[in-house]
């Protein structure tokens, strides 16, 4: 039976190399963008030459109706969902005395709100043998400056992931999430001049940025494989943290 899996965010960055990844195993993907429909097909015609199934569909991941519409549209397409990957996310940087307190709603709506309600639907659809994956961040160990709204939605997400990995007792379903470093995507690039992107480089022991394809493999790992990790946080940052 081929496997079935949602990515949300997967229409960029590392939700798109994640579908890559997983198409590749033979996963027939429903992928979820929030605005972008060219790069959501875009991915679809990559993960399809990769190996795989792929329909993209659009979500609003704090949107509850739209997200069961999103599991609608999986199990209509494919038969079921084994795998949900949560990679939507948005970040803010700002100091927490400087940041708009309706810009902290928002951000906090999608992070942690969405979290919430992908992670609902999951625990309710997702089938025996399968896994759920989380995004959270290594800033969590770092606490660095600026990132103190992102860092606080991350908490919540990996406090979610912890309590749902338990809740779900008895169904064979793994519940995890990464905590990349900084990783090479337009969402972390965007606004940092060279030299803090030159000195986020040289951070970790491996002296290089992380790449999608990089956090991706991790994705496949708890997907597949990895079935006695469960209720973890698997911090993919080169050593930095």
């Amino acid at each position: 039976m081929t496997r079935v899996a949602i990515i949300t965010g997967g229409s960029r960055g590392i939700g798109r190399a994640a579908a890559r990844r997983l198409a590749a195993d033979g996963y027939a993907l429903a992928i979820a963008y929030a605005s972008n429909a060219a790069e959501a097909e875009d991915a679809v015609r990559e993960a399809k030459a990769a190996g795989g199934q792929a329909v993209a569909h659009r979500a609003d991941v704090a949107d509850e109706n739209q997200v069961a519409a999103l599991f609608d549209a999986a199990e209509e397409t494919f038969g079921g969902v084994d795998v949900v990957v949560h990679a939507a996310g948005r970040l803010v940087l700002s100091p927490i005395a400087e940041l708009d307190l309706d810009v902290l709603d928002q951000l906090h709506r999608t992070n942690i709100r969405g979290t919430f309600v992908v992670d609902q639907q999951a625990a309710l659809r997702v089938r025996a043998g399968g896994a759920i994956i989380n995004f959270s961040t290594s800033v969590l160990g770092l606490s660095l400056p600026g990132y103190g709204a992102y860092a606080a939605s991350k908490g919540a997400v990996e406090a979610i992931t912890m309590i749902l990995a338990r809740e779900l007792r008895g169904k064979d379903i793994t519940v995890n999430a990464i905590a990349p470093g900084p990783t090479a995507t337009a969402m972390f690039l965007d606004g940092k001049d060279p030299e803090t992107i030159a000195r986020m480089t040289a951070q970790p022991p491996l002296e290089r940025l992380g790449a999608p394809e990089d956090i991706a493999e991790v994705v496949a790992f708890l997907a597949g494989p990895a079935r006695w990790v469960n209720g973890q946080v698997l911090r993919a940052n080169g050593g930095i943290a």
